[in-house]
């Protein structure tokens, strides 16, 4: 099976997980909290296992980094956990960011172009960063439709917003990995990699929405 097909089955599963999360708010169960709280507590777990193994010659000369990023999964902990109380915003992330990845990934492999930061991510370009934007701004145009028949003009600037911080929270992600030499954060998600690789577009994004909430 090629990765591409497990990326495509396994993106599949994660959606309806999603769905039946929603199905779950609708009948008065708190799931996309605590869904939310068991993914970042993952993403905590993964990184600390991938400090454990990093050799300690590289460890020693990055603790900073490390120790600092590691320290901000905790801060998405407590932003995920308040984040989390609101059901429907915390979906309404989740749809963009997921919109803005699957078109950034889609796009820039079949328009391609010049890569955006190559020594970071061999994979992304400029072209695939852009059309992860309009995707994710039009899933929260739709959104805004189809739960209230009425156009919104502030979920444009909403979906700008947290598709472009998504993917530079992709791009962090993708630094920590360099510096620890990883490919994969984990191997959770077949064709994904782990919690950290599938859901690093969180990384700014909850943090900067509690803020607001708050």
């Amino acid at each position: 099976m090629s990765n591409t097909v497990k990326r495509i089955i396994v993106g599949a599963i994660m959606a309806l997980v999603v769905v039946a999360a929603a199905f779950g708010e609708y009948y008065g169960f708190p799931a996309v909290r605590y869904l939310g709280i068991l993914i970042v507590l993952g993403m905590i777990a993964e990184m600390i296992i991938c400090i454990v193994r990093t050799p300690r010659d590289v460890l020693k000369k990055n603790i900073w980094v490390f120790s600092g990023f590691l320290v901000w999964l905790f801060v998405m902990l407590a932003a995920v956990n308040s984040v989390g109380a609101r059901p429907w915003i915390m979906l309404l992330l989740l749809l963009i960011i997921c919109c803005a990845d699957i078109g950034a990934w889609f796009f820039g492999r079949l328009i391609g172009g010049d890569k955006m930061w190559e020594r970071l991510s061999a994979g992304k370009t400029w072209s695939g960063q852009i059309a992860g934007i309009i995707c994710g701004t039009f899933a929260s145009v739709m959104y805004g439709l189809l739960g209230a028949d009425v156009f919104m003009p502030q979920l444009m600037w909403i979906g700008i917003s947290i598709a472009l911080l998504s993917q530079y929270g992709d791009l962090t992600a993708s630094w920590i990995k360099r510096k620890m030499g990883l490919k994969d954060f984990g191997r959770i998600l077949p064709g994904h990699g782990g919690l950290l690789d599938r859901f690093d577009g969180w990384i700014y994004v909850l943090p900067l929405i509690w803020l607001v909430l708050l």
